[in-house]
């Protein structure tokens, strides 16, 4: 049951939701909002191509030629199209690694592009089930500390439930959608999209840090018609 078998729309959370989902969904859709799903939208949209680095493997990834270019999607507007970048993070990229494993195909879906990934994730699928991992954060990360490499249990974040409804909202119809999807699509439904991300702990984190524009971009829906596809360990449009 924890596979939400019978159901053609399952949500789950982070790495266990991976495990958890991938093989018995046609579809895989990725959701870290704040900020890998959407650095990656941006990216892709561009016409550059993003390679997930599981936080792990941090230190080993190639450094960019630009060392502006980062997880901060407000720092990708002006990517030159063709650059292939490795992005590490601890949730979405590594989520992304860790779904290439699978037998799914995997996508990566944010706010900026849920109807676009949506109706992709709807023909990729062939009518078989389509799951979307909520990334969630993982307590005890440092983003600006390199010797903590530490990941701790999942912390369900608001923004990327709020972003898989957003995804699955677009997705209603396709048949039938678990009781955990049918939530996520009506939270997205009934929310200020914009209020829920400046009001969440990681909304406030990044605004008090002076990233409120990573925070905007991050909260326009349905902008973009990026569908990033993980092929070869790139995500791809």
């Amino acid at each position: 049951m924890f596979g939400q078998e019978g159901c053609r729309l399952r949500l789950e959370w982070g790495d266990e939701g991976v495990t958890t989902l991938g093989g018995l969904c046609a579809v895989l859709v990725i959701v870290d909002v704040l900020s890998f799903s959407t650095a990656v939208d941006i990216a892709v949209g561009r016409g550059a191509s993003v390679r997930p680095v599981r936080w792990a493997d941090r230190e080993g990834a190639a450094r960019p030629a630009d060392a502006s270019w980062s997880l901060r999607p407000s720092s990708l507007v002006d990517l030159p199209a063709g650059t292939e970048l490795e992005l590490p993070s601890p949730n979405g990229a590594t989520l992304c690694d860790l779904a290439a494993g699978t037998e799914s195909i995997v996508l990566a879906g944010c706010l900026r592009n849920a109807r676009a990934v949506a109706l992709a994730a709807r023909e990729l699928a062939r009518g078989g089930p389509i799951g979307v991992i909520a990334a969630g954060e993982r307590w005890g990360v440092h983003l600006n500390s390199p010797t903590r490499a530490h990941r701790g249990p999942l912390r369900p974040a608001v923004e990327d439930q709020l972003g898989a409804g957003a995804v699955l909202a677009s997705l209603l119809g396709y048949g039938s959608a678990s009781v955990e999807a049918c939530l996520a699509a009506e939270m997205f439904a009934r929310s200020s999209v914009e209020d829920v991300l400046a009001g969440c702990v990681s909304g406030r984190e990044l605004i008090t840090g002076g990233h409120g524009a990573d925070v905007a971009l991050a909260s326009r829906v349905n902008v973009s018609t990026a569908v990033p596809r993980l092929v070869d360990g790139v995500l791809r449009g």
